[in-house]
């Protein structure tokens, strides 16, 4: 194989310039570490294996790190490969030397990174003194009571924490009465529905330790963001948490390269395929000797790009990296996972196809360079992507844009991705669904009592009343319990999406049940007579039954795919907030949500034309959640007709509905909207933006603090993309419920001029 080099990469990209895919190459710079000696305080046994390990100084925010926390909470939040393990490890583990009663915990987001995390510590050579344990739900159960007992550091998942550790408290009695520091790594993952669940998890676990007597220290590791101070303070519920974000550690600069597959055809602007543009540079850049891990977001693309990039190495002759390249993915057996992880950290993968289960700092060995497929969703994502190659020497960054709204905008203005900050990550767990479903957990562990504000929200007693009228909750001796003490709320709550309802998906010929899907998104996606897409394989809906909580499906060979229509209508019940701003009165607050689906089309996959509409009568879907919304004033909409009208409002509104995501840590698949020409209670046209988990976790909020950037970016939007009437580039959105009908580009982008002008 041939050695690695930025000179063999450079070959690669240079003919890509050539060929005008690539649309922008930067550089960004080295950087040299910044170290000072360990600190004269530490235990003398961590000192000597600091030493032995060869660590005779630390980065500075490291050292900031170690000074901070023994003074409070803090958050350290710098970037990827900096050295943030040690970072919160030093004064973990210096407490447990120093207490042989004092246990830590800590917290991560998937199970590979709790198992690397691990072995890393480990491997330290602290022997009897440091008693490293995992618990989570591939701990076999005949480990786990030794477990409770004998651990001093334990690492789990807030899953597990939520569903297998605080309900069973009492066997967890001598752990939580020592817990003297908690460990929150990979911080940012925790925003949208996940981290306003976690933040409860969280306030569960402090309020469990508090009643028997302890107060453990928080420290958080989080990739570089615009607020982690918040992040963190939201997350956990504690206040004034110092944040370290002078990063000490050196790099050695990277290649940055934003590339646009070719036009194919030039009439309805199409691009060769991203995949397959994917496909070919990862295979040429193994070819070339570099290491290479590529990532796409959805399980079934990582399959389809391994198959391809595995059908051309095998064609052209490189059998062996053929087999030496692999997909990784959610899914896999533990022993599948590990046995991937350890040929990645030994070489013997020279090449990995991945969903963002490798975006995280698990330790993957030395790599060289990272695709990313697609816009993640957020900068901070796409900057952690990158920093997955390049950490033992140069290394090179590729951006393959899709044919997204926000890809295409990347590409027509490369410095809004490469100099736009990084996002704010958002989260709500004060949210009335949410918490609401989390005081019922709380019960169930122990009573609530007024004691409890401090955990929870000020308001806590309003929101068990109200928990009360619905026949939750129960009060006995002035606590609030459980009205059924022998349910487990626990059980009913999943912290990864805002309903815990879901459809099982069973094979029509074998009974078997092939999949889950959220009950949330039944309705549009697996309505009888839909074309369902399951692990590469296409299913028909032959019935869904929603009490039940059951789909059937069959194997389909057809060569069309169907497209739902959805009536959509949005009440306004509370204003919470409002503001003169663009030339409209903009507010924020609590409206209801109905959606209906009325019918599907049918198109066929060639060239996307309609085959037939078939009707359905299916049950509306209702959820309370927070929005923006403006009534856009006559002024603002001159030179429109009653028939352009409605079009303008509805591409202004998929616009910023596509552009919401630069400002809050989200996807435009958390959010929705509605665009009337009449709304019923503003008697006037109307914009909403709103969020599409009930209750909302506070992203709309974001773009009410930012609207100006929001109309920005959403003008900039459909004013840079060529196209004459709007496409996918721009104003077309996958998700609309009215098939992406009517919709005016240029009345939208004439409408959100005015805004700015005004």
């Amino acid at each position: 194989m041939a050695k690695a080099s930025a000179q063999g990469w450079d070959r690669i990209i240079s003919t890509a310039e050539k060929d005008d895919v690539v649309v922008s190459r930067t550089q960004v710079l080295p950087q040299k570490a910044y170290r000072g000696p360990l600190p004269e305080d530490m235990h003398p046994k961590l000192r000597e294996v600091l030493i032995d390990l060869g660590l005779e100084e630390l980065y500075i925010h490291q050292l900031e790190a170690w000074e901070a926390s023994a003074h409070g909470p803090v958050i350290l939040s710098t970037g990827t490969a900096s050295g943030k393990s040690l970072g919160f490890n030093l004064p973990v583990l210096d407490t447990l030397l120093r207490d042989p009663k004092a246990r830590a915990l800590y917290i991560y987001p998937t199970k590979a990174l709790a198992q690397d995390q691990a072995r890393a510590l480990n491997e330290m050579g602290f022997g009897k003194a440091l008693r490293v344990a995992i618990y989570d739900g591939d701990t076999p159960r005949s480990e786990r009571g030794a477990i409770r007992r004998n651990s001093n550091l334990l690492l789990t998942n807030p899953d597990m924490l939520h569903v297998g550790i605080l309900p069973r408290h009492e066997q967890w009695a001598n752990f939580l009465g020592n817990l003297a520091a908690v460990v929150v790594d990979e911080a940012h993952v925790y925003r949208g529905v996940f981290g306003s669940h976690v933040g409860n998890v969280l306030r569960r676990l402090r309020r469990l330790a508090g009643a028997r007597g302890t107060s453990p220290r928080f420290i958080l590791a989080s990739a570089t963001i615009a607020n982690p101070g918040d992040l963190a303070e939201t997350l956990t519920g504690i206040p004034d948490f110092t944040v370290v974000d002078s990063d000490g550690a050196p790099s050695d600069g990277r290649d940055v390269v934003l590339w646009n597959p070719p036009i194919i055809d030039e009439d309805l602007g199409t691009r060769a395929s991203a995949l397959g543009e994917a496909a070919d540079l990862f295979c040429d850049l193994i070819r070339a000797g570099t290491r290479t891990i590529c990532f796409i977001r959805s399980r079934r693309a990582v399959e389809l790009i391994q198959r391809m990039a595995t059908d051309r190495l095998e064609a052209s002759g490189d059998r062996d990296l053929a087999r030496a390249i692999a997909p990784y993915r959610a899914g896999y057996t533990p022993q599948q996972r590990r046995d991937l992880e350890a040929k990645l950290q030994n070489g013997e993968l020279v090449g990995v196809v991945s969903t963002n289960a490798l975006e995280l700092g698990i330790d993957i060995g030395h790599l060289d360079a990272a695709i990313c497929v697609g816009y993640p969703g957020t900068v901070a994502s796409l900057k952690q992507m990158w920093g997955r190659a390049g950490r033992r020497g140069k290394g090179l960054a590729v951006y393959i844009a899709g044919d997204d709204a926000l890809d295409q905008f990347f590409c027509r203005h490369p410095q809004a991705l490469l100099e736009r900050a990084v996002e704010s990550a958002v989260l709500d767990p004060s949210s009335d669904e949410i918490l609401g479903e989390h005081l019922l957990c709380a019960a169930f562990e122990r009573p609530i009592g007024p004691e409890d504000e401090e955990y929870f929200t000020p308001d806590l007693k309003q929101r068990c009343d109200a928990l009360v009228s619905a026949g939750m909750l129960k009060v006995r001796g002035g606590r609030y319990g459980l009205a059924r003490p022998e349910t487990y709320p626990a059980g009913e709550v999943s912290l990864r999406s805002a309903s815990p309802k879901s459809i099982a998906l069973a094979d029509a010929g074998s009974g078997e049940v092939i999949g889950t899907l959220e009950a949330s998104r039944a309705a549009s996606t697996i309505h009888p007579g839909a074309i369902y897409l399951h692990l590469g394989k296409s299913y028909e809906v032959d019935m869904l039954d929603m009490e039940a909580g059951t789909a059937v499906l069959r194997p389909f060979e057809g060569d069309w795919y169907t497209q739902a229509k959805r009536e959509t209508n949005t009440w306004i019940e509370t204003g919470l907030d409002a503001r003169t701003v663009n030339g409209v009165e903009l507010k924020y607050g609590d409206v209801v949500v109905t959606e209906r689906v009325t019918g599907f089309q049918r198109k066929r996959m060639k060239d996307h034309e309609m085959i037939d509409w078939t009707p359905l009568d299916m049950q509306p879907v209702e959820f309370a959640t927070r929005s923006i919304w403006f009534e856009v004033p006559d002024e603002l909409l001159a030179d429109l007709d009653e028939e352009s009208l409605l079009g303008a409002l509805h591409a202004a509104e998929h616009a910023q509905i596509a552009v919401l995501p630069l400002i809050a840590m989200c996807d435009r698949w958390d959010l929705g909207g509605l665009s009337t020409n009449l709304h019923p209670q503003t008697g006037a046209p109307t914009i909403f933006v709103h969020e599409a988990h009930p209750g909302g976790v506070g992203l709309t909020r974001q773009g009410f603090k930012q609207f100006t950037d929001l109309v920005q970016d959403a003008h900039d939007l459909i004013d840079g993309c060529p196209c004459k009437a709007g496409c996918p580039s721009c104003v077309q959105s996958p998700k609309c419920g009215n098939l992406n009908e009517p919709l005016h580009k240029q009345g939208a982008r004439n409408l959100l001029a005015r805004m700015l002008a005004s």
